[in-house]
Parts: C-alpha cells; sequence; structure tokens
C-alpha cells in the first residue's frame, strides 16, 4: 500500500512539472480592441528550425483559432498588428531518489534514543533526460513597431507526435487566457 502511493505521488509530481507554465505582459496603456487585424511575421532568429513543419502549422494554427475567437483576423500584408514568434528548446535532466526504509524494533523516548535493533535503508537514483521548450509570441503594434503584449509558453516537449496534435492546441490556448481581450 505504501509503495503504491509513493507512486501516485510520483505520477502526480511528474503530471504537475509537464504541465505549462505561462507568462504574459503588456502595454498597461494600450485599448486592444483596436486590434481588428494581424499578420504572422515569421519565425524570429530561425527558431523554428528547430521545428517540423507540422509542429509549426499546429501552433499557428492554434494561435489563429485563439485570436479570431478574439474578433481578430489574420490578414497577409497591412495589417493592425504583427506576431512574431520565438523559439527555444533545451536540453535538461532530472535526478529522482527514492528511499526505500525497513526500520527495526526499539524502545525508548518519541524522538529515537533508545536500544532496539536498528533499520535499513536503500536510496535508488534515475536521471531523465527531456526537452524544454519555451515559445514567445510577441504582437507589436504595425504602426510604430512597438511590442505590446509578450506570451511565454514553457512546457516539457513532447516526443510522440499524437500528443503534440492534442497538448500544443491545449497549451496555445492556456497563454491566450493572458491576452488583455477575452474570448467574445
Amino acid at each position: 500500500m505504501i509503495k503504491f502511493n509513493w507512486l501516485l505521488l510520483v505520477l502526480l509530481f511528474f503530471s504537475l512539472i509537464s504541465s505549462a507554465q505561462v507568462k504574459s505582459d503588456y502595454d498597461k496603456d494600450t485599448d486592444f480592441s483596436k486590434y481588428k487585424t494581424y499578420s504572422f511575421e515569421g519565425w524570429q532568429k530561425d527558431s523554428d528550425q528547430q521545428l517540423n513543419d507540422f509542429d509549426k502549422e499546429r501552433i499557428q494554427n492554434a494561435l489563429k483559432s485563439e485570436f479570431d475567437k478574439r474578433g481578430m483576423t489574420l490578414i497577409e500584408g497591412d495589417a493592425d498588428a504583427k506576431i512574431a514568434l520565438y523559439l527555444v528548446l533545451d536540453k535538461k535532466e532530472s535526478t529522482t531518489a527514492y528511499t526505500d526504509f525497513m526500520g527495526g524494533m526499539g524502545y525508548g523516548p518519541r524522538w529515537g534514543w533508545g536500544m532496539g535493533a536498528g533499520g535499513m535503508a536503500t536510496t535508488t537514483y534515475s536521471e531523465n533526460d527531456y526537452l524544454e521548450g519555451t515559445l514567445v509570441v510577441d504582437m507589436y503594434d504595425s504602426q510604430n513597431n512597438d511590442l505590446k503584449w509578450q506570451g511565454v509558453l514553457t512546457t516539457i516537449a513532447n516526443e510522440k507526435p499524437k500528443k503534440r496534435e492534442k497538448s500544443i492546441p491545449k497549451k496555445i490556448k492556456k497563454l491566450m487566457k493572458k491576452y488583455p481581450i477575452p474570448i467574445k
């Protein structure tokens, strides 16, 4: 029973780690309702070279869907706002330790002194490599090229395409909740 509870805690811990972290900042003096159209300005500093074409399309389609829900229209050319995308992928390593303690029997006060048979503990370490991705979405005013909104999404990259197909739109939706205009 104790090992089963530990397994649940470890799984819960990893599910919390794998959830997306979202940060956002914006110009508080900007009236975002004036932005009716936008254009994608592409991936900055060739950061898209780390992605395959399917994932690029998934990210852009998810962003388009979220901007559409806020009354904005994607156009080519002269738009009210420009959206620039930037991606960083970092190789990370996590270390997990599990200690299995088998205590002995003894007597004495509650805080551990006294006589009795000793216990034994073994600790097992495991290291896991994973890929952490950070997507930055910058929105600039087309008239003066001032940054008006920035959303930052940091998450663990899924290796399986089927999972990315489902997780990318969900994570972009979570990011866009920080956009100053709510869904209409």
